[in-house]
């Protein structure tokens, strides 16, 4: 969203009492262009409406009580798939599968070729991200990994292989639900330090600070984490999983399926500070290039007056 706002085009955000998951408004953490306005469901009733935008398949049923009135063959529905299936892959349907009315923008082309969306036409348009800055100094001799409930979400994750990384590089954790990791792995907190739900801008001084990013995902959508690292500067080390070998160029870090490979990267990074620092200026150099917001933009742009028309 934050990059999907930096558009030319008037968007109209849910805001619930609460701001509940239904209606967040508009973000409290970044400083939103004017042409981002919060709307009450009540008001939502008089918006003059081109495209409805869902991620999360209940809300069409809340547009259409919003809105009062129909969609897709009324106002055009564009939905976004962030995730991969999460279940009987690579057979899983969408549930926007088989839908004339729908256009389905998957967030990478591994997503798009993983979900069955049947008759559904689908369309990828690949992440933005606002630029963080060059920010690296790789000055810790110890790894960065970002992840959110790396507990609950186990081997998803890649929570199980932290101790692999930790015998060759301390590992500081970051992210929402992080803290008694180390207790839950039986590590010691001196080899992996946990770093609760920090803000972000704080994040995106304190991480590339850090040596390298590990990114041990097994079967997430490509995280914007990743994207993020990149930009700021790091070398990062990832899971051949999911779209990671297609996002990191080769010389912008070490992708692998072979973990012995992965640590050898990691241990080398640690060792060889000005290769680190080589290696994450060509990351973000890519990163740039691909996920910029200006591609981005343009990008939804071309698809929502498609649609709109």
């Amino acid at each position: 969203m934050n990059a999907f706002v930096r558009g030319v085009h008037e968007y109209l955000l849910p805001v619930t009492p609460g701001r509940g998951p239904d209606g967040r408004g508009r973000a409290r953490t970044w400083d939103w262009p004017a042409n981002v306005h919060e709307l009450t469901p009540r008001q939502l009733r008089d918006a003059d409406v081109d495209v409805v935008v869902l991620q999360r398949p209940h809300e069409e049923h809340l547009a259409q009580m919003w809105l009062r009135r129909g969609l897709g063959d009324r106002i055009p529905i564009v939905y976004v798939e962030h995730n991969t299936p999460r279940a009987d892959v690579p057979t899983t349907r969408h549930p926007m599968a088989d839908r004339h009315d729908v256009r389905l923008v998957h967030v990478t082309h591994f997503n798009d070729l993983m979900w069955d969306a049947g008759k559904t036409p689908t369309t990828v348009i690949e992440h933005g991200v606002v630029d963080p800055g060059l920010r690296f100094t790789g000055e810790l001799p110890r790894v960065g990994v970002a992840i959110n409930e790396p507990i609950r979400r186990g081997r998803v994750t890649g929570t199980d292989l932290l101790p692999r990384f930790a015998d060759v590089a301390p590992i500081d954790v970051f992210g929402m639900r992080v803290e008694g990791l180390a207790n839950a792995l039986s590590m010691d907190p001196a080899r992996l330090r946990e770093f609760e739900d920090p803000p972000q801008h704080w994040l995106h001084t304190a991480l590339p600070r850090r040596r390298a990013y590990l990114h041990p995902m097994r079967w997430t959508s490509l995280g914007l984490s990743l994207i993020e690292a990149m930009m700021l500067g790091m070398p990062v080390v990832a899971l051949a999983a999911t779209a990671a070998p297609d996002a990191v160029p080769p010389d912008g870090g070490v992708v692998s399926a072979d973990l012995e490979t992965l640590r050898t990267a990691v241990r080398g990074y640690l060792h060889e500070p000005e290769h680190a620092r080589i290696a994450g200026a060509a990351g973000r150099r890519s990163a740039l290039a691909r996920f910029g917001v200006e591609r981005f933009v343009a990008d939804w742009d071309r698809l929502l007056n498609e649609v709109a028309a």
